[in-house]
């Protein structure tokens, strides 16, 4: 966590409260990350999904940069 950790103490989470925690953005995330997908014989969770939020608003920039028009309803299906 950034500015701060949360530690454990008994198997517990010893903060009571977060409120003085900075969440992390993503300007503090590494420049590459490295994801490795792993054989199991579990049924699929979702190994794609952490990405799929940020999706969207990049789209929707990148089109606003390229056309100068704002996109502001999902699906896009007309553009």
């Amino acid at each position: 966590m950034a500015k701060g950790a949360i530690t454990l103490g008994d198997g517990r989470v010893e903060p009571r409260n977060f409120d003085g925690f900075q969440p992390p953005y993503m300007k503090d995330t590494p420049p590459t990350i490295d994801v490795h997908i792993v054989t199991s014989g579990d049924k699929p969770t979702g190994c794609g999904e952490p990405p799929v939020p940020a999706i969207a608003p990049a789209v929707v920039n990148a089109l606003f940069r390229l056309t100068g028009k704002r996109y502001r309803t999902l699906p896009l299906s007309t553009l």
